[in-house]
């Protein structure tokens, strides 16, 4: 029986995803938050030392993202993303000062790796057909094992790609997650892999649409919310104990638990989640990037890994950036200027900067990690999980989370 009253603990972007589904078809929503604010890892802030509004990172999403996309029309907000007209993707590589752009045709047929002009310099046709070896990985298998993690395409394409994906270096990463953003994007065609960028920032495409779709049907978030413990009894939740307070769950109410998996593992009795994390490191320069400058530019043979321009500053991001975290905040930011004036061709002296350092970013997307990821159902009736760490089939990413959402809000009141 499809509950009245559902409960969802977090305002990630996995509870909204849940929330705003639920909420769609006519189900009362209070959604519970620890923090005060929306948005998890995925929304904007003022910086007082840049004195702007600035996104905690720097995410996109693809075109072929369809849980994303399909959330984004659910609260209208697809117009926030900028859509380029082809999937176009420049590229510097640091080391040479050689610059490229790939660019990908629409269709099906991947004829724009026969074209020298839009293929990455230097890779052979026999690179591009080797990936196929990805889609029919082993079981359990990294992706170091699957294919050849050498050659021109390797290092100017995939490895930048995948290492942004997975945010684990590429090598050692499951090939299953690999496989499964190869299949949705590289091997459906460009038009399923153009990227989109909010470029007035995250929470005002992704999260405040969200809130307001929620309230707009008679849902609520309450903030400062952290729950504490799950009252179990009986193959069901009965009480969501905050600490100060305790609300019952009836009969008839059931309960999103959309919170990191750490929480998780403390709630809910022998939960396995996963384990390993990894960090990733953005560094926001507060200055106008020069005209015509791309919005996304991917780096090769840096520190730097993609440099992104928005209004009014540039901002770098670094995945699997556990070994920058013990470095002094004025050297990273040094370090990193120093390759974003190559890139821009700045001659300017470094600007008024921020360093955001998240540890626990995302799970380290590893074949001994990604089988420790749980199912949306749980051995509880009511109880469903959320999150970017569950079993989505995909690493850790905007579509991941979102889909958490939708499976958890499809379990809960299917159509």
């Amino acid at each position: 029986m499809t509950p009245r009253r559902i409960h969802v603990v977090g305002a990630g972007l996995a509870g909204l995803s849940a929330a705003v589904r639920l909420a769609s078809r006519g189900l009362a929503v209070i959604v519970h938050e620890a923090t005060n604010q929306a948005g998890g890892r995925c929304r904007s802030y003022y910086d007082s030392t840049l004195g702007m509004e600035i996104d905690n990172g720097n995410h996109l999403v693809l075109s072929g993202n369809k849980a994303a996309l399909s959330y984004l029309d659910l609260i209208d907000a697809r117009a926030g993303l900028g859509a380029p007209p082809s999937a176009s993707f420049p590229f510097i590589d640091l080391a040479t000062g050689e610059r490229w752009t790939v660019r990908a045709n629409d269709g099906f047929v991947p004829w724009w790796i026969l074209d020298p002009a839009r293929r990455v310099p230097g890779a052979r046709l026999r690179e591009y057909l080797a990936l196929a070896k990805l889609l029919r990985a082993k079981a359990g298998a990294t992706i170091g094992e699957t294919i050849s993690c050498s050659g021109p395409l390797y290092a100017r394409l995939i490895e930048p790609l995948l290492m942004s994906a997975l945010n684990t270096e590429p090598r050692s990463g499951s090939a299953a997650l690999a496989a499964a953003i190869v299949r949705e994007t590289l091997a459906a065609g460009g038009r399923n892999y153009r990227p989109l960028i909010a470029h007035n920032g995250l929470s005002n495409v992704f999260i405040a649409p969200a809130l307001r779709y929620i309230a707009d049907h008679g849902g609520s978030v309450n903030y400062g919310r952290r729950l504490r413990q799950l009252a179990l009894g009986a193959g069901r939740v009965t009480a969501l104990d905050f600490g100060d307070a305790s609300i019952p769950v009836t009969s008839s109410d059931a309960v999103v638990l959309a919170v990191p998996p750490t929480a998780a593992e403390s709630l809910v009795p022998e939960l396995l989640t996963p384990t390993e994390f990894r960090a990733i490191v953005n560094a926001h320069f507060r200055i106008d990037p020069p005209r015509g400058l791309a919005p996304m530019i991917g780096v090769v043979n840096g520190l730097a890994q993609w440099l992104f321009a928005f209004p009014g500053r540039l901002s770098v991001t670094i995945s699997a950036a556990d070994d920058l975290l013990d470095l002094s905040r004025e050297d990273l930011a040094s370090r990193i200027w120093s390759e974003v004036a190559v890139i821009a061709n700045l001659a300017d002296a470094m600007p008024a900067w921020q360093i955001v350092r998240e540890r626990r970013a995302t799970f380290a997307a590893l074949p001994r990690e990604e089988a420790k990821r749980p199912a949306t159902e749980t051995a509880w009736e009511n109880l469903v999980l959320a999150g970017d760490w569950t079993r989505t089939g995909l690493p850790a990413t905007i579509e991941g989370a979102i889909r958490s959402g939708a499976k958890a809000a499809e379990r809960l009141a299917p159509l």
